[in-house]
């Protein structure tokens, strides 16, 4: 495993900015949602709940998925 040494303003606290850089890699696919979680120092259910206050999608389905998923 690598590590990133980063100099923040003062305004942006290493735990959001944790949370940002974890968000963004699950988001685009590169860690899955357990992994993000536990590298941003968060459970996965509270990592999925933050996820949602951003608007971060945490199901990436098309609308054809979502409609073959919700038919009985």
């Amino acid at each position: 495993m690598s590590t990133l040494n980063v100099e923040l303003p003062p305004e942006v606290s290493a735990e959001e900015a944790r949370f940002l850089l974890m968000s963004k890699l699950y988001e685009t696919g590169r860690l899955s949602v357990g992994q993000a979680a536990a590298l941003a120092g968060y459970s996965k259910r509270a990592f999925i709940e933050l996820l949602g206050k951003a608007r971060v999608p945490v199901f990436d389905y098309s609308a054809n998925e979502l409609e073959d998923e919700l038919e009985p």
